[in-house]
């Protein structure tokens, strides 16, 4: 993974698919005309993947396919290195919500709490983390309107409780710049608008700082932007890269844009999202009319005589799953990974850990082939997650028979249509067919997910690209060929 976080996919995008013959990085790729391919038969379907997987882009890359009938036990009908293990990046999400589905329920939920004396309106209060990814300012000022409404007019302490999950909040196996970026943000026990801070950033004038803007002032008082970048003219690298500084409220920027372009979109990840949590808290509890002397967190538990003066509970699993895989949220994916290893054993001494021997566990029993996943965290972001193709066909398969079928596939992008896959396989036969979760690292390109083609029975097929020395567009250029020629499968 590069040292400096790419431009966000807004800026980047853009069609792929031509009315016209177009070419991508050297390679011919796919037009509307040559996409209205007469079906073809499955025996023809090998030959033209081969075809497509010789291409020269993917000469020193490793490249892994199995595509079957989405029913276990079913037709193979092209499978390559479909047993030898790949980093998966965010495909790792549907290995996560596939066992947190089956493990923890569609209906499982997450309650946040704040615990004092009763009827005491000056009263020590206490608030309970149990690791709710959804939790945001709004349901901060819930709390606080409870509070208020129990008759709280002054809390002489607030004390934030982020025990929960034990373990690192982060997982020790992503690289060093994934902790700066609002994508690696840790998942604590006490989380807060997904425990980043959100910006933009705009070019200026030619030799100029870029204007650099918080998304929501209001979530970052007192905080300070070191700008250290610049506006360039035409032709020049573009990047942003940013991040706080340890114990201090002060994020600092770096990185440049061209001068008229558009602007770009990023996050900084909280260093300390525990601390942010009171602070936050304490302005919520201001505006409430409740004044709270002092905040504070500890890694110990309340203590007993106390009662529960005020609680929000999250919406259900089946609720924040659909983020989790349409958008990729890596935090989602990290609590429910967590919330798994505390189901397991309440008293491990480490959710992470607990919590990735789960998932393998769980699909495992499931009927996934033993051995062809390891996972260390739930979103993907670590090089060290490795599954086979199998893995993946295998997880879609079996979770296409079982009770949470709609809502597990539901989650997923569509082609064409939604979340990560919304600009791409546009104007094919793929689109609105093919339902799945992309993956992307440098040099790593992933993509898993059920197709239905028109004259053919369902599939479900996992592609996975490591060491790719081609760029992202051509080698998605090539992955989307593949599911395009699989989309024209007759059912002969």
């Amino acid at each position: 993974m590069t040292t400096l976080r790419p431009l966000s996919s807004s800026r980047k995008l853009s069609q792929l698919w031509k009315t016209a013959f177009s070419v991508v990085g050297g390679l011919a790729v796919l037009t509307q005309a040559d996409m209205a391919l007469a079906g073809m038969c499955r025996a023809e379907l090998p030959g033209k993947i081969e075809a497509i997987a010789q291409n020269p882009a993917l000469t020193r890359a490793n490249v892994g396919i199995l595509i079957e009938d989405a029913t276990p036990n079913a037709r193979t009908l092209y499978a390559r290195r479909a047993q030898d293990k790949f980093v998966p990046a965010s495909n790792v999400k549907l290995l996560t919500t596939a066992a947190a589905l089956q493990s923890l329920g569609p209906d499982f939920s997450i309650r946040t709490s704040v615990f004092g004396q009763p009827n005491a309106p000056d009263s020590a209060l206490y608030v309970v983390g149990r690791g709710d990814p959804t939790f945001t300012s709004y349901q901060i000022n819930l709390l606080a309107n409870q509070l208020k409404q129990k008759g709280i007019r002054r809390a002489s302490s607030l004390t934030a409780i982020d025990n929960y999950f034990t373990g690192p909040a982060a997982s020790p196996y992503w690289d060093d710049e994934d902790y700066r970026a609002g994508y690696g943000a840790p998942a604590n026990s006490l989380i807060l608008n997904r425990n980043e801070l959100s910006f933009t950033v705009f070019p200026t004038r030619v030799g100029q700082p870029l204007r650099v803007v918080w998304d929501r002032p209001e979530f970052a008082r007192g905080w300070r932007i070191e700008n250290n970048t610049r506006t360039v003219g035409a032709g020049g690298n573009e990047f942003i890269d940013a991040g706080q500084k340890p114990g201090q409220k002060v994020m600092t920027v770096r990185g440049q844009l061209v001068a008229g372009s558009g602007s770009d979109n990023n996050s900084i990840a909280l260093g300390d999202p525990a601390s942010y949590f009171v602070e936050q808290f304490q302005q919520s509890l201001t505006s409430y009319g409740i004044f709270s002397a002092s905040g504070q967190v500890s890694m110990t538990n309340p203590p007993a005589g106390l009662v529960e003066l005020a609680a929000i509970q999250s919406p259900p699993l089946r609720a924040f799953i659909d983020p989790t895989n349409l958008y990729s949220v890596n935090i989602y994916a990290e609590a429910m990974l967590k919330s798994l290893g505390r189901s397991v054993d309440p008293t491990t001494p480490d959710a992470y850990q607990t919590g990735a021997v789960a998932v393998s566990q769980i699909l495992t029993n499931l009927g996934v082939a033993p051995g062809s996943l390891s996972v260390v965290d739930g979103s993907g972001l670590s090089r060290r997650n490795l599954a086979t193709p199998e893995a993946f066909v295998d997880t879609l398969q079996i979770m296409a028979q079982t009770p949470n079928a709609t809502i597990y596939r539901n989650s997923l992008a569509v082609a064409g249509r939604s979340g990560t896959l919304r600009n791409r396989l546009k104007g094919t036969p793929a689109e609105g067919r093919f339902q799945g979760k992309t993956g992307t690292l440098s040099g790593t390109y992933t993509l898993s997910g059920y197709l239905n083609p028109p004259n053919h029975p369902p599939l479900a097929l996992s592609i996975l690209v490591n060491d790719a020395n081609a760029g992202g567009r051509t080698i998605r250029s090539l992955i989307d060929q593949i599911i395009i020629q699989a989309a024209n499968l007759d059912d002969c």
